[in-house]
């Protein structure tokens, strides 16, 4: 049986099949939950269009957070205006501008995706 294929990275023209995106998204919630992420938060994601960035979607929305999107373009006038009217504590990202931006506002919790990549075994151990 062929496997579906939900993306394709236009940079690396890496697949990302359904089961992988599944996986890799419930990992993610999981440490997203550990981080302190709880239903109804909002949690800013500036990442490129490509897989990461739809893992990271997912994983926020499994663990019962509001995504709020930045665009990785924006300058750092404009990111550091969108963080602060956000009022979020946490975001994912590995934009420098974001990261400098986000240190002026609420945010208190940063994570890249390595950061919530991993082996779903050991996260699960007490």
């Amino acid at each position: 049986m062929d496997e579906r294929i939900v993306m394709v990275d236009s940079g690396t023209g890496l697949k990302l099949t359904e089961e992988q995106l599944d996986e890799r998204s419930a990992v993610a919630a999981i440490r997203l939950r550990h981080a302190g992420v709880r239903a109804g938060d909002t949690v800013l994601i500036c990442l490129p269009v490509g897989p990461d960035l739809l893992v990271a979607t997912d994983a926020v929305i499994a663990a019962g957070g509001v995504v709020w999107p930045l665009p990785v373009h924006l300058d750092a006038p404009v990111l550091r205006d969108r963080i602060q009217k956000s009022r979020a504590r946490v975001m994912i990202s590995n934009v420098r501008e974001a990261l400098e931006a986000a240190e002026e506002s609420r945010v208190r919790i940063v994570l890249s995706m390595a950061d919530l990549s991993g082996d779903p075994a050991v996260l699960q151990r007490p």
